[in-house]
C-alpha cells in the first residue's frame, strides 16, 4: 500500500500523476487528506476527493509514502506532527518515502535526507537540510525518492514503480503511456 498525501496548496499534476501510474502498475494506492476534510483543494484550484482521511490511515500496512509539491501544499504537509512522525519511522525503519517539488523541505525537516542525494524545487536547496543536491529531475538514494518539479512527475511516479514493482513492470507502463 503506497499512501499520496494531500495538503491543502498540494500540487496537483504530482499528486494525481502519481495515483494513476501507480494503479497502472497494479500497486495499491490511497490517497490520504491531511485536512480534516476529504476534498482537497490544489495549488491550481483544483479540488480532490481523498480516499481516506489521515487519521483512518493505517501506516501498518504503508510500505511508502508519497509527498506531492506545491505550496502551500507542501509547507502544510512540513507542519502535520502526525506526518512528520511517520516520516521519521519510516525512515528509521528503512521504509521507502518519495516528496517531489517543494515537498522534499519536509525531509529536510524531519531529518531523514543529511548526508544523502536528494533533488528539489530549483531555488530551494536550502531547504534539503544537509543533503547532498543533484538538480537531478528525479533521485533515488536509498529508500528515499526526490523529484524535481511538475514537469518530472511522470519520471518521479515510474521511479516509485520500479523501486516497488522493478524495471519489467516499470518500462511496461512506459511503453503503454507511449514513453
Amino acid at each position: 500500500m503506497v499512501y499520496v498525501h494531500l495538503a491543502t496548496g498540494f500540487e496537483e499534476v504530482e499528486a494525481i500523476t502519481v495515483v494513476d501510474i501507480l494503479r497502472r502498475a497494479d500497486i495499491e494506492v490511497r490517497s490520504v487528506s491531511v485536512t480534516e476534510k476529504k476534498l482537497v483543494m490544489g495549488a491550481h484550484g483544483i479540488n480532490v476527493e481523498a480516499d481516506i482521511l489521515f487519521v483512518d490511515a493505517d501506516y501498518s500496512i504503508c510500505e511508502m509514502i508519497v509527498l506531492p509539491g506545491g505550496m502551500p501544499g507542501a509547507t502544510n504537509l512540513e507542519a502535520h506532527e502526525g506526518l512528520m512522525r511517520n516520516i521519521r519511522e519510516f525512515a528509521v525503519g528503512d521504509k521507502k518515502i518519495a516528496a517531489i517539488c517543494a515537498a522534499p523541505l519536509a525531509l529536510g525537516t524531519a531529518g531523514v535526507i543529511e548526508g544523502r542525494r536528494a533533488t528539489i524545487y530549483p531555488g530551494m536547496e536550502d531547504r534539503l537540510a544537509g543533503a547532498v543536491p543533484t538538480g537531478e529531475a528525479v533521485t533515488v538514494d536509498g529508500n528515499i525518492i526526490t523529484g524535481k518539479g511538475p514537469a518530472f512527475a511522470m519520471e518521479f511516479a515510474l521511479t516509485i514503480v520500479e523501486e516497488i514493482k522493478g524495471t519489467t513492470i516499470r518500462e511496461k507502463v512506459a511503453t503503454k503511456l507511449l514513453l
